[in-house]
């Protein structure tokens, strides 16, 4: 990060839940900084983080302002256009807002190598079941843990009720086009789906700003800079720590193919490009100031937790539903004991237990990544495994339907 931020206006003040609980947010952060062996972020780069709070991504936030003018418009967009233009392109008699729009995300930067991307997909695509855990559990779940992102969930009505685990289905089916085979390409599912998910948070981040339900000066902007930074975050150097706890060995070389795909993932949902990092070590170093700007926990963590951790006997099994489904709520709440520890459990309210899902993760880690993965045939029957969990990842959220992520509502 920089020593004076070159984006965020000077006079951008920061949220109330700034550094509100910053001795609680170093105590969650003390194993990583030790592990990593990071350093005290400065000033300035916390006051980075408390501005860019107060910050959105304007290119998306110009299209939806396009779309929500009146019908008569000539510069209005509507969302037909929209879909027209990512699955074939900009037509040159397009309102302006939909070319510039385009023209930015298809301005892909000089620094993105798709040699690389590939490369991340693939080992993505291998981290199979493990991604999966450690995306739910340690990724999402352990974000519940701080007040703002949370709270944003609950007042859209996102992961309550019914369609708790079928929103986490439809950040499942993202990550997994991600990291498909050519998908990031201009013509592939993973872009397409990753542009359709940066122009679904402006029109969330729209209607909260503007309908009275939301108090900025409490969390920041609903979807802002910072907190759509540290969640990225998740996806990449959170993912590659929460697997390797898990017992899966990860190279220097697979962790920067990893990074990579993330790091354009990142600059193509709106990213400050500062804020994206080649280095894991850069990217932890990102995580650890993020962990000391936040704020506490609030009801809103143990609301959404308590939801997807009772939704698991909705899930769809293929046998013995009730048995599956009871196996799986205790196996989720297994997990949270082992990454979050006792006080995460606590903050968000959820029973005390055994963390012996780590225990079966590692035997089964051991075996497929340490034993078979080193064989001529291992990296094809890692792919295999992935590609499997991923299609029993989409049925359980989804049955027989099929797999999408959420619909766009302009209005």
């Amino acid at each position: 990060m920089t020593t004076v931020d070159p984006i965020a206006p000077a006079d951008t003040h920061a949220p109330r839940r700034f550094r509100s609980a910053e001795r609680r947010g170093r105590r969650i952060g003390r194993l990583l900084k030790t592990y990593m062996n990071l350093r005290e972020p400065t000033a300035a780069e916390l006051e980075t983080i408390g501005r860019r709070m107060m910050m959105r991504d304007e290119p998306a936030a110009a299209l939806v302002r396009a779309m929500r003018a009146p019908r008569e418009s000539p510069e209005r967009v509507s969302m037909a256009q929209f879909r027209d233009a990512l699955d074939d392109g900009v037509p040159t008699d397009a309102p302006p807002a939909l070319r510039e729009f385009f023209a930015t995300v298809e301005a892909t930067p000089d620094w993105v190598d798709r040699e690389l991307c590939e490369k991340g997909a693939g080992v993505y695509r291998r981290l199979g079941q493990n991604a999966n855990d450690v995306l739910l559990q340690l990724s999402l779940i352990g974000g519940y843990r701080f007040g703002g992102p949370p709270d944003l969930l609950v007042a859209t009505g996102g992961l309550t009720g019914s369609t708790a685990m079928r929103r986490l289905g439809e950040t499942q089916t993202w990550g997994i086009a991600v990291g498909q085979r050519g998908s990031m390409q201009r013509s592939g599912e993973g872009w397409k789906l990753t542009v359709h998910v940066r122009l679904m948070h402006a029109l969330v981040n729209d209607s909260f700003e503007h309908n009275g339900r939301w108090d900025i000066e409490e969390f920041g902007l609903p979807i802002n800079q910072a907190d759509l930074a540290a969640t990225l975050s998740l996806f990449s150097g959170t993912l590659l720590m929460g697997v390797r706890a898990l017992g899966v060995p990860v190279s220097d070389e697979d962790s920067r193919a990893l990074m990579h795909l993330w790091k354009y993932v990142g600059w193509l949902i709106g990213v400050d490009e500062d804020w994206l990092f080649d280095e894991e070590v850069a990217q932890h170093q990102f995580s650890y100031a993020i962990l000391l700007a936040q704020g506490e926990v609030t009801d809103a963590g143990a609301e959404l937790t308590t939801a997807l951790v009772n939704a698991q006997k909705d899930l769809h099994y293929k046998r013995f539903p009730a048995a599956s489904g009871t196996y799986a709520r205790l196996r989720l709440l297994s997990m949270l004991q082992g990454f979050l520890g006792v006080r995460g459990m606590r903050d968000l309210g959820q029973p005390l237990t055994l963390p012996w899902a780590f225990g079966t993760a590692w035997a089964r880690n051991t075996l497929n990544y340490r034993i078979i993965g080193r064989t001529p045939m291992g990296e094809r029957y890692l792919e295999f495994l992935g590609e499997r969990s991923s299609r029993r990842a989409r049925y359980r959220h989804f049955g027989d339907d099929a797999a999408e992520v959420g619909t766009l509502d302009h209005r």
